[in-house]
């Protein structure tokens, strides 16, 4: 069923209406949608390089607007709508420890779940049933998912075809350990 969907998801990187599709997918994987608009980004931009930052601003606009209905799930549709959410990615167990510490670390978390392959849609949802500021959400979410696709389409439309293996296979795993260095050394500076 996954393959089917990412098929059907780099289709749409060839229609005429392919802003409006990664529009939507930004928008609906932020909060419930299990495939990454990367996917499509990565199709469009290696298509049409001289859109790319293009690509990455709607993908970024759509993926907050998103993340904002993910966080009214999270604060007013949480048992309805969030819990079978947090079911399906198997996050429910974790869920009443995490909540207590959550909005310590709210910013930071969105900030790393935002550029990681970590499910954003969790850390949407949480952050609406946590009450989680919501301006430091935006911002959070804004600068991370910024991030996220920017860097993407900068690295396409720099380096074309040949660097999507590289996005595709590894680019989590080095926005993964960006992120772990850079919390690692706000901790030590806290600590020390």
């Amino acid at each position: 069923m996954i393959r089917a969907i990412y098929d059907w998801t780099l289709s749409l990187a060839r229609h005429p209406r392919a802003l409006w599709a990664l529009a939507l997918i930004a928008f609906i994987e932020s909060s419930v949608f299990p495939i990454p608009p990367d996917v499509l980004i990565i199709a469009m931009v290696v298509a049409r390089p001289s859109r790319a930052f293009v690509i990455a601003g709607v993908a970024t606009v759509a993926s907050v607007a998103g993340g904002l209905f993910g966080y009214w799930i999270g604060a007013v549709a949480f048992e309805g709508l969030g819990r079978p959410v947090l079911e399906f990615y198997g996050k429910d167990a974790y869920f009443e420890s995490f909540q207590q510490r959550y909005n310590d670390w709210g910013a930071w978390v969105v900030l790393i779940a935002g550029v990681t392959p970590f499910p954003y849609k969790v850390i949407t949802i949480l952050s609406g049933v946590t009450s989680l500021s919501l301006p430091v959400f935006l911002v959070a979410s804004l600068v991370a998912r910024g991030i996220r696709f920017f860097v993407v389409a900068a690295l396409l439309w720099k380096f074309g075809a040949p660097i999507r293996d590289f996005i595709e296979r590894r680019l989590g795993l080095m926005f993964t350990l960006f992120m772990a260095l850079l919390l690692g050394g706000f901790l030590a500076i806290r600590v020390f």
